[in-house]
């Protein structure tokens, strides 16, 4: 599905990816460790069009993103839920999930409060703070708000950033318990994440990148055992955060 080949980004003079490739397929959750500064965040504002790649291919089913601007990338179907989720405060969670549908807006009203109820089951807290406004939610509610409006516009690639930040643990277990989800109901997944013991529990692959590079790669339950990964990311004992069962 997606297909990243010699990417080099960053700001102005300072290079932060060095020629990454990597690849997701259609049904994978695919998760990108490292530490901070490593290019995570970079590499997904770049697949996303908010930074432009200065060489190297990004193909999203066969398309060349290299050259798209921002908002011409969502309605083809790859979506980005930011890190610190930057929800519209001084909006409504409905007003928030409704603008997350803009996309759709060629399809008609019918489909858009389609959606909307989809995530109202996905996220039924949602549905009972949907008049309230989302800067007044709690950390673990923006979090769902912002997957929620990001699914809004029925993505089939959805990249995550971070999406664990500021959360108590069992808020975290829920909130990948829905990433999970989101998986076996057909999406694909491709997650940035700090906690690499959370992410490589219930990823399929992974990445690790340092200095933006890409230095391992492998099958998620083979990365949780090798010896660097432990060392670097995971300490010297981690225990299940998540069973696979839920």
């Amino acid at each position: 599905m997606l297909k990243i080949r010699n990417l080099q980004s960053g700001y102005g003079k300072l290079k932060v990816l060095k020629n990454v490739s990597m690849h997701v397929a259609k049904g994978e959750i695919v998760t990108i460790i490292g530490a901070n500064g490593a290019g995570k965040t970079t590499l997904l504002s770049t697949i996303s069009g908010l930074l432009r790649a200065t060489a190297g291919d990004i193909l999203f089913e066969g398309q060349n993103l290299s050259a798209l601007p921002p908002q011409k990338i969502p309605p083809l179907g790859c979506v980005l839920v930011p890190e610190g989720r930057q929800i519209f405060a001084s909006l409504s969670v409905e007003e928030n999930l409704i603008l997350g549908g803009h996309p759709l807006k060629k399809t008609g009203k019918k489909e858009l409060l389609r959606q909307l109820e989809r995530q109202y089951a996905l996220f039924p807290i949602l549905k009972e703070r949907r008049d309230q406004y989302a800067g007044t939610l709690s950390g673990g509610e923006q979090q769902m708000l912002a997957m929620g409006r990001a699914l809004m516009s029925k993505p089939t690639l959805i990249m995550m950033d971070e999406p664990s930040t500021g959360l108590a643990p069992l808020i975290v277990q829920d909130i990948f318990k829905v990433i999970v989800k989101m998986r076996d109901e057909g999406k694909t997944v491709l997650l940035v994440e700090q906690n690499a013991q959370t992410a490589l529990q219930v990823a399929d692959r992974g990445y690790v990148l340092e200095t933006g590079k890409v230095v391992l790669q492998g099958k998620a339950h083979e990365l949780l055992e090798d010896v660097e990964v432990k060392r670097a990311y995971l300490g010297k004992d981690y225990g299940d955060f998540y069973d696979g069962k839920s």
